[in-house]
């Protein structure tokens, strides 16, 4: 099977200082978020400034620098799916980036856990093609390890509710059938994204760290799919509060 083919070699035909230098005073620590909407209040809240770009095919991305409790922090939208979001970490890592938090929806396989509700994977199925070209085979990988305690810490500190478990990630929407949703919840899934495995093979890869968590949005345990606050523009008070958890957290690992 192709996907066993795993290289460990670090230097690829095309690798990330071929198109990405250093950026002098690029923050060590970045935030980033899927939504577009959230994004960009978040963005305008800090008062946060153009400070590096990354560019494909589909336009330009720009990497902003923001002040937040006395600490630089860099700011980028991530485009949803597994290749596109670990190529933006690879960009960003070449940057400078050393510590990236990295948030966005997910959907649950479980109706009980809250609509905009915090979820911190601590593993995540590998139904994607990206990880593997970033980790040996597996049907699994470690989330969040290494600052798992102090997140769930904070979360406590704050009262803020949360669940920790295991997400399945998939690039493949469209094909989320019932059968995969049952088989998936068998194996202890809790939710579903995108990019989740994906992030943490390449970080891992990289020697760089990352934590990532979602806030729940639609519901896939239900007879028929629910679509709850998966639009860009639904509950944003809500989601605003979840920007800055990741902004804590930001500050917190910093230190």
């Amino acid at each position: 099977m192709i996907l066993t083919e795993f290289d460990s070699i670090k230097k690829a035909v095309i690798n990330p200082e071929d198109i990405i230098k250093p950026v002098e005073g690029m923050p060590e620590v970045a935030v980033a978020c899927y939504s577009h909407m959230t994004f960009e209040r978040m963005v305008e809240e800090l008062d946060a400034k153009i400070f590096a770009e990354t560019s494909t095919a589909n336009g330009v991305k720009p990497v902003y620098k923001a002040v937040y409790k006395g600490m630089d922090v860099a700011l980028f939208m991530v485009d949803v799916g597994a290749p596109m979001s670990v190529g933006m970490l690879e960009d960003v890592f070449m940057m400078g980036v050393k510590k990236a938090i990295i948030f966005g929806t997910c959907g649950v396989l479980d109706k009980s856990i809250d609509d905009c509700s915090v979820i911190i994977p601590d593993c995540a199925v590998r139904d994607e093609g990206t990880s593997y070209h970033y980790a040996p085979a597996s049907d699994e990988i470690e989330v969040n390890r290494k600052y798992l305690e102090v997140f769930t810490g904070m979360l406590d500190e704050l009262q803020v509710k949360y669940t920790v478990g295991k997400t399945w990630t998939t690039d493949a929407f469209y094909r989320e059938t019932p059968e995969k949703v049952r088989r998936r919840k068998e194996q202890g899934c809790i939710c579903v994204d995108m990019e989740c495995s994906a992030d943490a093979a390449v970080a891992q890869f990289r020697e760089k760290d990352l934590i990532q968590f979602f806030y729940a949005a639609d519901n896939l345990d239900a007879e028929e799919w629910d679509v709850r606050s998966l639009s860009n523009h639904s509950k944003l008070e809500e989601k605003d509060r979840i920007a800055m958890i990741a902004l804590e957290l930001a500050a917190r690992v910093s230190r």
